[in-house]
């Protein structure tokens, strides 16, 4: 375990659940398959999510870290977790940046853990930007399409 994984729940900018913020994710995704009591585990750049499936049902809490704004695998990771079932916190972390918080939402991230602070307002916006979708997602929310054929 080194001392740079993950922040600590209070760093949490943002965050849509109404359970106990989990403490940060303190294992790699490698290390999470070997250990029985992870409960809380960092998705790197480069990991496969779906190393992760089997274990789903013991984690607290999965981050995912976005080192560079311009880096989107860790989209990919989300929508693999929660198309999968995965019900626990799913964390975004890093440069996490205004422009992206209405397209993590939609792919399952639940909480938010920017290295900059985010201004409160803006984010208020973003989050509630296109409010009509066409792309089915893990958020819910019902696509131009299904509300056209009801």
């Amino acid at each position: 375990m080194t001392d740079d994984l993950g922040t600590s729940p209070d760093e949490v900018q943002f965050r849509f659940r109404d359970d106990e913020p989990a403490d940060h994710g303190t294992v790699t995704v490698d290390a999470c398959c070997d250990q029985t009591n992870a409960a809380a585990v960092r998705i790197e750049p480069g990991d496969d999510a779906r190393t992760l499936l089997p274990f789903l049902d013991r984690l607290a809490l999965i981050e995912v870290n976005f080192p560079a704004y311009g880096d989107g695998r860790g989209y990919s990771s989300a929508r693999i977790l929660r198309e999968a079932g995965y019900a626990g916190e799913l964390r975004a972390v890093g440069d996490v940046l205004i422009d992206q918080l209405s397209h993590m939402r939609r792919c399952g991230f639940d909480a938010f853990a920017p290295d900059a602070r985010l201004d409160e307002e803006d984010a208020a916006r973003a989050f509630a930007t296109w409010e009509n979708v066409y792309q089915r997602t893990v958020d819910g929310r019902r696509t131009i399409q299904e509300s056209r054929h009801e």
